[in-house]
């Protein structure tokens, strides 16, 4: 295809691994946008959703009405797609670093010579998106809301993008010292005087098992619309406005499994929970009544997302929740590893 742009880096093995990308020149006289999901190479949904997308795409440059140029990266992890093991592919930790895919880009970035394959990849994923003008990367959670990740410094006005996406809640965060994606690309346009950049945001499209054809056009329905309304494309679209919830990013309250165990939740994706209530428990014996663990809400909230595993780990995520308050907890960073 014309617009496929002809990468590769370096897998862990020694040979080449193609790194799929495309890119659509507009007019250039609307915003530059880079779209990327599998950056966790588990998280499947955001990969139909581009793949779903990049149709429309390439059909409204043909008709002459993308203003703007637009990289679509649907596979963005070629690393971790080679990491199938035992049947499953175990796409968010590298195994030959054990680093979590999407931490230390500002290292890898500030590194003159890439010291691993981790870090070239990350350079070279970097590289494409550095003069966007607006960068989206699509993840998922376990089980979880359609939720998204943005930077204090574009908020409120991502809210266009929310309401394109039907986002459930929004987090608004300001520090980053984990080197995530979009956190590198926010210092990026927050060091260089002359940036560009007018939009950095993770898009979390619910759960890891949420793939579907209905779901997907859904998405990229949003994406398009959003486009749109950015500029980027030449088509007049509705305003919509966004009844969700924002929070900030110390807000949120991160539940963390005591004992390993048999999990069991006792309240509902998107339901509210009052401050004490059972949200939770884990069944650490089987068979002993008096090893169940109950978890309760340290706040009250709204339960964003659930673990999809119903064997969890000590020290594993079971839920995260929106607080109208900090968390006793919170110490900066990501929510979780």
């Amino acid at each position: 295809m014309p617009d496929a742009l002809d990468l590769s880096v370096m897998g862990d093995s020694g040979v080449p691994l193609p790194q799929r990308a495309w890119r659509l020149s507009g007019r250039g006289d609307g915003p530059s946008v880079h779209l990327q999901a599998g950056l966790h190479a588990d998280e499947i949904a955001g990969m139909h959703v581009l793949h779903t997308l990049l149709p429309r795409l390439r059909e409204a440059r043909v008709s002459g009405r993308l203003a703007g140029t637009v990289t679509v990266v649907p596979q963005a992890n070629p690393l971790g797609l080679a990491q199938f093991r035992h049947g499953r592919l175990l796409g968010r930790f590298h195994d030959a670093t054990s680093r979590n895919f999407n931490r230390h880009f500002h290292e890898s970035i500030a590194a003159e010579h890439a010291p691993t394959t981790f870090a070239a990849w990350q350079k070279a994923l970097f590289a494409l998106a550095r003069e966007s003008q607006i960068v989206l990367d699509l993840h998922t959670d376990s089980d979880a809301l359609p939720y998204l990740y943005v930077h204090e410094s574009f908020w409120p006005e991502a809210r266009d993008l929310a309401a394109a996406l039907r986002a459930e809640v929004a987090i608004v965060w300001g520090d980053d010292d984990d080197g995530a994606f979009e956190g590198a690309v926010v210092a990026q346009g927050q060091r260089e005087p002359h940036s560009s950049l007018r939009l950095a945001a993770t898009i979390e499209l619910r759960g890891q098992s949420d793939v579907s054809d209905a779901l997907a056009q859904r998405d990229a329905d949003g994406f398009y619309r959003f486009l749109c309304a950015r500029g980027v494309i030449d088509e007049p679209v509705a305003r919509t406005d966004w009844a969700g919830e924002a929070v900030p990013i110390a807000h949120m309250e991160t539940i963390f499994a005591p004992v390993s165990g048999v999990l069991v939740y006792t309240c509902e994706l998107g339901e509210r929970v009052e401050q004490g209530a059972p949200i939770a428990r884990i069944v650490a014996r089987p068979g002993d009544p008096l090893s169940e663990v109950v978890l309760r809400a340290p706040q009250s909230g709204r339960v964003v997302t659930r673990n999809r595993d119903r064997l969890i780990a000590q020290g594993d995520v079971a839920l995260k929740l929106t607080g109208s308050q900090p968390s006793f907890n919170w110490r900066g960073g990501a929510l979780d590893p």
